[in-house]
């Protein structure tokens, strides 16, 4: 048989979790355009500029003295230091303060921000890399002179540490700070969906939003069953190498787009969640078995969860008689009475709209009519 080609929406038939709090409406939009669909748990809160005491006395200390050097990270920070001095009254003398320093940026995005304020930035990397910026310093010299780090959402210990010892003072520019959420009851959702397996894929934006999520799964002592579902069955599709850190630091797999943005971020999701679905020809069909629904020869059928639970058994050994008890037990919640396998298999079989794609086999259990060419 030749595989179907049909004009189902990549993500058609998948669930993903986001935990983005900023921008997390475009990324959702995104990933619903694509078919998918999303829950959303946002892992953080972010302290609003303007009631940040932290950064305003840290801008009246670079006022006070002039740093050397000042490296801009994100577009939306930059700008957010700039529109929080203003609301402070000291909007145009940091903008004077910055047009007399060298001015970095991590990447073309920070620098459109930077030309934004009327400033000029002397360099940044196209790799968009803090370790490019990093090396770049160590290679001039920075000992003695006095460098400006405007952070995004964590501190930078790696590169604060390795220009502290090369011999410069560094100075941490708290720009916005992450906060756990103040009702966790979304975010515990996602985190049962995880570990649940009920998700085929999460999104992290951000690394403070992947340390939220692991603080909150330990909290709750779930920590080692959530990270067991992303190494294995769970996709963690994180933005860039910095969020990833976070997960790989406990062995977990990520994937990541060669471009750190959002679009690239589900390009990524609509090649690799599609791609691990292998087509079986199944009683002269093609099966595809998505996340939460079924594509039977370029039709998308949605399918209850104990209808998934069980295709997704028979999957598992195609062809072969797999036993009502062993289709009991990968039912959720079904107890010991196997009958209830044979309701959740007449709605799976209603669901397919093709009964004949799985077998009785009398006495024995079921099977999937996988065909003998394929």
């Amino acid at each position: 048989m030749q595989e179907p080609t049909h004009d189902i929406k990549p993500l058609a038939g998948f669930t993903i979790g986001v935990t983005a709090a900023r921008r997390a409406e475009e990324l959702i939009a995104l990933l619903e355009r694509r078919g998918a669909v999303v829950q959303h748990a946002p892992a953080l809160r972010i302290v609003p500029l303007t009631d940040d005491s932290e950064l305003l006395s840290t801008t009246e200390r670079l006022l006070a003295a002039a740093p050397d050097i000042v490296i801009a990270t994100t577009a939306i920070g930059f700008r957010g230091w700039i529109e929080a001095a203003h609301g402070w009254g000291l909007g145009e003398e940091l903008l004077a303060r910055l047009d007399g320093v060298e001015l970095l940026a991590r990447g073309p995005k920070v620098r459109g921000a930077i030309r934004a304020a009327g400033l000029t930035e002397a360099w940044y990397p196209e790799s968009e890399s803090m370790a490019e910026v990093r090396a770049r310093l160590l290679a001039q010299g920075v000992a003695g002179r006095r460098i400006a780090v405007q952070l995004h959402g964590e501190p930078l210990p790696g590169f604060s540490e390795a220009l502290r010892s090369a011999g410069a003072e560094v100075v941490p520019v708290p720009v916005y700070r992450w906060l756990p959420p103040e009702d966790p009851t979304a975010l515990d959702r996602l985190i049962d969906a995880l570990r649940a397996r009920a998700l085929d894929a999460v999104t992290f934006t951000s690394a403070p939003a992947a340390l939220s999520l692991l603080r909150r799964s330990e909290e709750r002592g779930l920590r080692e069953e959530v990270l067991a579902a992303l190494r294995a069955d769970v996709l963690p599709a994180c933005v860039g190498p910095v969020t990833a850190a976070v997960l790989e630091r406990h062995d977990v797999p990520t994937s990541q787009p060669e471009r750190f943005r959002l679009g690239p971020l589900v390009q990524l999701l609509c090649a690799e969640l599609p791609g691990a679905v292998r087509p079986l020809p199944v009683g002269g069909r093609w099966l595809e078995i998505r996340g939460h629904a079924v594509v039977v020869d370029g039709e998308l059928r949605p399918v209850p969860p104990a209808g998934m639970a069980l295709l997704g058994a028979l999957a598992a050994r195609p062809g072969w008689v797999v036993p009502r008890a062993d289709l009991l037990r990968a039912l959720p919640g079904a107890g010991r009475d196997e009958h209830a396998v044979e309701t959740a298999m007449a709605r799976l079989r209603s669901a397919l709209g093709t009964p004949k794609l799985i077998q009785t086999v009398v006495k024995r259990g079921y099977r999937l009519a996988v065909d003998a060419s394929g």
